[in-house]
């Protein structure tokens, strides 16, 4: 059961980030009427950075995070589930929940690309370690 605390918690982290998603951009939408909205791209262009950023963070978690649920789920289905996997997935959410703080707040570049190249090789590590052990290497 173990390996899929670490999903269930990044989904409802998605969860939340839908909700800030909502909260930050619903009254820049709302500032709009219909006939000075023609095009999407013509709204998304005029809201403030701070409504978009959480919408970009949400976007990011629909994205890499579903190799992470897909493994995951592998992991735990067959069986391979050790602590070291459980440590990394853990890992793995708490990096992306920090990313999701950096990038719908200050969303400073330079960190999120960190922290997402930091994640994405927790990621791979994740991976790897699985099928080492699924494949008995």
């Amino acid at each position: 059961m173990t390996m899929i605390q670490p999903v269930l918690a990044l989904i409802a982290w998605s969860m939340i980030m839908l909700v800030w998603l909502y909260v930050r951009r619903l009254p820049a939408l709302l500032r709009y009427t219909l006939t000075e909205a023609r095009l999407q791209s013509d709204i998304t262009c005029q809201l403030p950075p701070q409504a978009q950023w959480s919408a970009d963070n949400y976007n990011n978690l629909m994205e890499q995070p579903t190799l992470f649920y897909a493994l995951c789920l592998g992991i735990y289905l067959s069986g391979l589930s050790n602590p070291d996997l459980e440590y990394l997935a853990w890992l793995y959410v708490a990096l992306r929940i920090i990313h999701s703080l950096v990038q719908a707040t200050a969303n400073i570049t330079i960190i999120r690309f960190c922290l997402f190249l930091a994640s994405s090789a927790v990621l791979g590590l994740l991976c790897i370690q699985a099928v080492w052990i699924g494949f008995g290497l």
